[in-house]
Formats: C-alpha cells, sequence, structure tokens
C-alpha cells in the first residue's frame, strides 16, 4: 500500500526550503485566485512572500469558512481518564520521568465526569489518556466510551496509536472519531524528542490517522505541535497530511488542530516559536488549502486570540477545559498535562460566540441552548 510516508518524500526538507524561500508574491497571489490548490500553492501562502498579504488570505480565509461551515462553530470539551504514561516524551507534562502524582480513574469515576460535563452543556466529548497499554487498554477505553456514549451526541479520543482492530473496537463501543498529533514530521527530531516509550516509532504514529480512517471512523484529526522545527516544514506537512488523506479516505471528514507549545510540568526550551501573525497566517493558509477541513484551536492559546481566529477560519473549539484526570467530580492529583490560556465556561464561550454572530454548537442537531 502506498503509505503517506512514501508521498511524503516528494516533499524532502531541501525541497520544501527551496520552495518556500523561492516563492513570489505573483504565486502568492495567483493561489489566492484558485479554488483548488495543489501543495506548491500552499507553500506559497506559508512562505516569507505571502507575509504582506495577510490581509487578503484573511479576507479568502473567511469567504472559504462561510461557504463550507456557516457561522456553525463546534463546542467540546477534552475529559482526561487517565495521566500515567510510559513514553519520555522531552516537552509533555505526562512525561513517565516527570515525579508527580498520577491518576487513572475507574470506568466508574470517568462516567462521573463525563455527566458533569453533560449536565455543564457539552454533546462533543473528547476522551485522552497517556500511552500505557497495561493500564489504559484499548478494551478500558472502549468501556468508558460505550458507558458514556448515550449521554454525548459525539465521543471521541485522543489516544496511543491503535491497530487497525483496536480502532474498530472503539468504533463498535460508540467512539466515531479520533486525532493523532504527529507532534513533528522531521523524523530525526521526531525520534530525538521520544527518546524512550511506544511513541518513540516514528513511522506506525505517522500512518495511525490512515488505520483509523479504514477501520471506518466518521472523523479523523491531524496536527503537529508548532515550536519543536522550524515552522515552514510542520506547517507545511500537516497540511499536506490533511490533504493526502482526504484524496485515500474521501469518507472520512478530515480535520486540523493547530497547538502552539505552552508551559507544562517539567521544562523544555521552545527553540523555534511561532509568534501570532506567523499563527494567523498558518490558519489562513490552511483554510485556503483546505476549505473543507475543520480546524480546531484549543485552550492552549488565550481568550481574545481564540476569538479573533473564529471568523478567519476556526470551526472547532474546546470550553470548560481541564487538562487535569478528574477534577470535575473526581479530586484531581495534579495540575494537568499544560497550562491552559483560556479557562471560559462552556456558557461564557456560547455567549462570546453569539456576540460575534456566530452559533455555537453542541449537539449535532441542534444549538447552545441553556433555556430548555
Amino acid at each position: 500500500m502506498f503509505s503517506f510516508y512514501d508521498f511524503l518524500q516528494q516533499y524532502p526538507r531541501e525541497l520544501r526550503a527551496e520552495l518556500a524561500a523561492n516563492a513570489t508574491a505573483e504565486q502568492v497571489l495567483a493561489a489566492l485566485r484558485k479554488d483548488t490548490l495543489r501543495p506548491e500553492d500552499f507553500m506559497a501562502l506559508l512562505s516569507p512572500a505571502a507575509e504582506p498579504y495577510l490581509e487578503q488570505m484573511a479576507q479568502r480565509s473567511r469567504e472559504l469558512t462561510l461557504r463550507n461551515f456557516g457561522r456553525a462553530v463546534n463546542i467540546f470539551s477534552p475529559l482526561y481518564i487517565s495521566d500515567i504514561c510510559t513514553n519520555h516524551c522531552r516537552y509533555c507534562g505526562f512525561n513517565a520521568q516527570n515525579h508527580q502524582k498520577r491518576r487513572h480513574l475507574s470506568v466508574d469515576e470517568a462516567e462521573a465526569e463525563a455527566i458533569a460535563l453533560a449536565e455543564a452543556g457539552i454533546g462533543h466529548v473528547l476522551l485522552l489518556t497517556g500511552d500505557a497499554r497495561h493500564i489504559s487498554s484499548p478494551q478500558y477505553i472502549a468501556e468508558v466510551a460505550a458507558r458514556i456514549k448515550p449521554r454525548f451526541a459525539s465521543v471521541s479520543v485522543e489516544v496511543y496509536a491503535l491497530t487497525l482492530e483496536e480502532y474498530r473496537l472503539l468504533l463498535a463501543s460508540g467512539v466515531d472519531s479520533m486525532t493523532m498529533f504527529q507532534e513533528t514530521y522531521d523524523q530525526e527530531l521526531y525520534e530525538w524528542l521520544h527518546p524512550a516509550g511506544p511513541k518513540h516509532d516514528y513511522h506506525w504514529r505517522l500512518e495511525t490517522p490512515g488505520r483509523a480512517a479504514e477501520a471506518g471512523l466518521h472523523g479523523v484529526g491531524i496536527g503537529a505541535l508548532l515550536g519543536l522545527d522550524e515552522f515552514i516544514h510542520d506547517a507545511f506537512c500537516t497540511g499536506l497530511h490533511a490533504w493526502w488523506l482526504q484524496r485515500h479516505y474521501p469518507g472520512t471528514d478530515i480535520g486540523l488542530s493547530v497547538p502552539r507549545m505552552c508551559p507544562h510540568e517539567g521544562s523544555f526550551e521552545v527553540k523555534h516559536p511561532v509568534d501570532d501573525r506567523k499563527f494567523v497566517q498558518y490558519i489562513a493558509a490552511l483554510r485556503c488549502f483546505l476549505p473543507r477541513c475543520a480546524i480546531t484551536v484549543s485552550s492552549r492559546e488565550s481568550a481574545s486570540m481564540r476569538d479573533n481566529l473564529i471568523p478567519i477560519g476556526v470551526t472547532r473549539v474546546s470550553a470548560g477545559v481541564s487538562t487535569a484526570v478528574g477534577g470535575r467530580v473526581v479530586e484531581a492529583e495534579n495540575s494537568g498535562q499544560f497550562d491552559i490560556s483560556d479557562p471560559r465556561s462552556v456558557q461564557e464561550i456560547c455567549d462570546s460566540l453569539a456576540a460575534q454572530g456566530y452559533q455555537a454548537v453542541i449537539k449535532d442537531w441542534e444549538g447552545c441552548d441553556f433555556t430548555g
């Protein structure tokens, strides 16, 4: 089978750098006039040549978002059910070498936390665990999903890389979508960042979204953790990955997340920080390249940043967020995987969206309504 890794080899790092450095204003403007973009057009929009045209890019991105999504913004909330992890990711608060108290929720405790989310108005929940198969097994995740599914319109997962059969198990248990961050697409850097643990396997993780799509999950989300590698490389490879998935799995909704590095337990030097202007350029370029892809901006970003990004191209945001295991009903043992920058409740997010003329969608069939 022709894998994404095979396709990525057509755009090696040297070629990506050359395309970005040689992009011209004419190529940028031509890309903004096109209805269907090729990877080379996407690179032009990410390149330094596009920086003077950020306003035009934002306008084009807004037009495409309104055309394909209207004024609807999907609201979800993460539910961390275990932070026990065997990986040694250098940048992550769940790093097995970080000496902090850990927690693994029983199925009953996970259900109690989920009920609190449902009562707060959440219809879409995202289950998260650390990478510890002997504790947070696929069977455990499936049992939690099956238990809570009746209370939610959608149950998604962001867990370690699973096999095709394991994704089918989750699908049968009520899970409809998944998210898998590649973190960085540079293999050498990836292997240095993940020196030990199951996540060290670059190829296994890279092809995971394809396995999930093949298993029949309705939605597959991907993303790179911005700040680990030079912006132009991970930004381009993320968009390229989504573009490839759309063409190989046309029946699957492909989504994108755009997380930037933020503070967490432990210490890690961010060598390639992405400033706000470059961040906006990235989102606008993604929307122009992938008009029908959902774009998620998490609570890593501030309230004002997320509010300003909604009109540009964001279609999915989190609300009522905690990155700790527990904290709503069950007592949390630590502060969480990373620090959040937007602590607003579900109601506050809905009110903010309404003030901008957008509808907060908390279920597939109705908008945000706390009066009923």
